[in-house]
């Protein structure tokens, strides 16, 4: 065999190797290779890809980077939020301001609507990607994670899916109805209403009798403002360059009223009861021949009442103009004060309780026993099935909700509560107590009606059974007033007004023996609504049962409420038939009967509720702040004038 020897040999010291070692560690090249060569005899774990990843991304200068993200951002974007689309009709919204123009007026906005569509089709084209692209990966990881390429794009991928999951996933899964509802104001309460009506912002002009700029002259003149016509000077009015209140000080009385109702009437139209005051008489008018054989007898003429009009009151989640007729001076600008008070605040959230009139018949038995069988009888549920198949046989709208039997030796009181659609009932019930007595004589021959009502019922008379168990709509009503609106529009504060409640309307009224009259002045404003629409005045004395409650909230602010149990009320029948009524009633927007049987009567009792509580708030606060006399001084009394001679 051939022996290959080196041509030399040469063997390196420690000092030499050590040199050598440190320049290969220091070479670009050698790295490459080294980590060359751990990739192929070790694992390479995320952490590791990562790592080199970020060494990458540190090669790109930030600024470039950030724009990068910035101008991609915007551009998705804008094309994603305002490509197309319809441009839609929407109400002003409310603001918390007086605005400088009439916040009346529709506004029309000009301009692309977002395709809420896209993002559904999107939200589906990203889930598939993203679990596609999560099947690629797990299809073939150890080749992923060897390659930084490849790596980086699903990196990048699933980087962009969860930005995208967190800032618009979900979005589309809400209704696109829901979505344009959300822009423009909130529909009526009542579901079955096709019209939806704005929510107007607190009235920039308001007549506060305890405010003494209310008691200023105005400074226009009058000169001027002789030359235009009614719709200019109603422009002015609604545009807040003129007081709704000082107009009769500008112009002559009658003038004045007409140009007030053309004012009125620009606001009710946006509530949808535009013309409402069309039917309300401003001059001396009544057709007597609607007032026979339904109203009076033996007409020799009528009683002309002032109505003014307050508002707007926010009331669950709508705008509400309410028509008081009174001849009691500041009653009408107080509650004004008090609905924009509310209006500045939360608004008026009302509830109806219960919804049944009563009628109860005095029946007598020929002994005590007989009278305690009568009551077991009617307690039983096959017996009062059979009584509301006979109380409901006279009547198309009548539904007995209960009979409620009270003994008193021989006599029985049968207390039938019935439910009576939109009007106020009592003509109903009483029918229907009429087929219940002849039921129950064919079962207790001995029985005798004494009278149709005894006196439990309770109709027009202060009663105990009323203030606990209701007549009529039982309703409660509650808002919260912000401090600062106590202080610069009720010009008190909150502990001054809570404890003037306390110690009047709850020591005070405790203390004189009340049943029901827990209140400062709830009377008032009932009946002012009432003589209004075309109510029963008399029923005021139940309807009028309230309790006002003030506390002060953890934030500090005010909360009131009252909760009134009898109010009884009706949009169908009676006075509400009469034209100057019935526009009334339209102001509100519950005129005749509703979509669904007792929708509008309800929300008379609301508007009747809300408007008490107004009330309550406003005299409340003249009383804290010790205002009260200077008011009623001031907007009860004529400047006397001096006899010619």
């Amino acid at each position: 065999k051939k022996t290959l020897t080196p041509k030399t040999a040469h063997t390196l010291s420690p000092s030499e190797v050590s040199k050598d070692e440190k320049k290969k560690k220091n070479n670009p090249q050698s790295k490459r290779k080294m980590a060359t060569r751990l990739t192929e005899t070790t694992d390479v774990t995320i952490g590791m890809r990562l790592d080199e990843l970020i060494s990458s991304i540190d090669t790109i200068p930030s600024t470039q980077l950030y724009m990068a993200v910035v101008v991609v951002s915007v551009i998705f974007s804008f094309l994603l939020l305002n490509s197309g689309g319809t441009s839609i009709e929407q109400e002003a919204p409310p603001s918390s301001s007086p605005p400088s123009t009439t916040p009346l007026k529709k506004i029309t906005r000009q301009g692309p609507e977002p395709k809420w569509h896209i993002l559904k089709i999107l939200n589906y084209a990203a889930v598939s990607s993203f679990l596609v692209s999560v099947g690629c990966f797990a299809s073939d990881a150890s080749r992923h994670m060897n390659d930084s390429s490849s790596l980086f794009k699903f990196l990048f991928g699933w980087s962009f899916f969860l930005c995208y999951f967190f800032g618009f996933f979900g979005i589309s899964f809400v209704d696109a109805d829901e979505i344009m509802e959300g822009q423009n104001f909130e529909s009526s309460e009542r579901s079955t209403s096709s019209k939806s009506k704005a929510v107007h912002p607190p009235a920039e002009s308001t007549p506060v009798c305890t405010v003494p700029s209310s008691f200023e002259k105005p400074t226009l003149s009058k000169t001027d403002l002789q030359s235009k016509s009614n719709e200019e000077l109603s422009n002015m009015v609604l545009t807040g360059q003129i007081k709704d209140h000082q107009l009769e000080k500008l112009l002559d009385h009658h003038r004045a009223v007409d140009v007030r109702r053309l004012a009125f009437d620009s606001k009710l139209s946006s509530v949808g009861c535009g013309g409402a005051l069309t039917d309300l008489p401003s001059g001396p008018s009544l057709d007597y021949s609607r007032v026979f054989g339904a109203n009076c007898e033996i007409v020799v003429g009528y009683v002309p009442l002032p109505v003014g009009m307050v508002g707007p009151l926010t009331l669950n989640g709508q705008s509400v103009y309410i028509p008081m007729a009174t001849t009691e001076g500041c009653l009408v600008a107080s509650t004004n004060r008090g609905c924009k008070a509310i209006t500045q605040g939360s608004g008026a959230t009302s509830v109806i309780l219960r919804d049944g009139i009563t009628r109860a018949p005095c029946v007598r038995m020929n002994s005590a026993k007989e009278a305690a069988e009568l009551k077991l009888w009617c307690e039983m549920p096959a017996n009062f099935a059979t009584l509301k198949h006979a109380f409901e046989s006279t009547t198309g709208f009548g539904k007995l909700l209960s009979v409620e039997p009270t003994v008193a030796g021989k006599n029985v009181y049968l207390r039938l509560q019935c439910f009576a659609g939109d009007a106020m009932g009592m003509n109903m019930v009483s029918k229907g107590s009429l087929a219940v007595i002849d039921l129950l004589k064919s079962v207790f021959p001995t029985l005798v009606l004494v009278a149709l009502s005894g006196n439990m019922c309770t109709d027009k008379k202060a009663a105990a059974t009323n203030w606990i168990h209701g007549r009529g709509k039982s309703v409660v009503v509650e808002a919260i007033i912000p401090q600062h609106v106590v202080r610069t529009t009720l010009k008190t504060t909150v502990q001054a007004i809570v404890q003037t409640n306390i110690h009047k309307n709850l020591i005070g009224s405790a203390m004189a023996g009340a049943i029901g009259g827990f209140n400062a002045h709830a009377a008032n404003n009932v009946t002012a609504v009432f003589l209004a629409t075309g109510q029963d005045p008399a029923q005021n004395v139940e309807s009028s049962n309230c309790i006002t409650l003030l506390e002060e909230t953890e934030d500090g602010d005010l909360w009131i409420c009252c909760t009134m149990p009898s109010i009884e009320v009706g949009t169908v029948g009676g006075g509400t038939s009469l034209p100057a009524q019935s526009a009334c009633l339209k102001a509100i927007g519950c005129k005749g009967g509703g979509v669904n049987p007792g929708d509008n009567a309800k929300q008379l009792a609301h508007v009747v509720a809300a408007a008490t509580m107004a009330g309550e708030l406003s005299l409340l606060a003249a009383l804290a702040a010790n205002t009260l006399v200077q008011a009623h001084m001031t907007h009860n009394r004529k400047p006397t004038t001096a006899k010619s001679t």
